[in-house]
This record gives C-alpha cells, structure tokens and sequence, in this order.
C-alpha cells in the first residue's frame, strides 16, 4: 500500500452521512474507520507500506509507479515453491481472517 494512500470501501464523507447524518463528520468517520497504513499494517490488511516520493505519489508518477512494481516483484518471490492450490488457500486464509475475533 502506498504510505499515503487509503483503503475503504466507502469514502469517509458516505461512511458520516450514513452514521451521524452529517457528511462534516467525515474525519470522524475517517479515524473510527482506521483507513490509513499504519492502520491496516497493525490490522493485518496489508503487508507492508511503500515510500511515495516527496510530495507525494503523483508528483513523479513514473517513480512511483517503479518502486510499486519493484515491490511487487520482491511481494511475487514470497509465492516461489508453491502451488497455486497453495497460494489461493494462504490468501483466502489471509482475507476470511479480517475482522475475525481470535
């Protein structure tokens, strides 16, 4: 996940016009839904964050865009001597355990 980005399924806006009825309390909402990096790596939703270049991932969209895929590449190597039976349960593992209480 890039360090300066967000994972939700609904934008903070929607999420507080749903819960309090008031679209203001969006950052209210932002924090109770834990969105952020450090959020979801404490979580165990994503693995790891990647540096975004100063300013931010579009400001040089191409080495951004490298260092994702540099990323990836190192992400892909964890998945070497397994069988894609193997993968795919890890993973369904790995996604049905979000929000499961221990």
């Amino acid at each position: 996940m890039l360090e300066h980005s967000i994972y939700s399924v609904i934008s903070p806006e929607g999420a507080a016009g749903i819960l309090w009825r008031d679209g203001a309390r969006a950052r209210d909402a932002a924090m109770a839904m834990k969105i952020t990096g450090p959020d979801l790596i404490q979580l165990k939703i994503v693995d790891r964050l990647i540096d975004e270049p100063v300013g931010g991932a579009h400001t040089e969209r191409a080495a951004a865009i490298a260092t994702v895929g540099d990323v990836l590449a190192e992400e892909l190597k964890t998945f070497d001597g397994l069988t894609p039976q193997q993968i795919r349960k890890a993973r369904a593992d790995r996604f049905y355990a979000i929000g499961a209480l221990a």
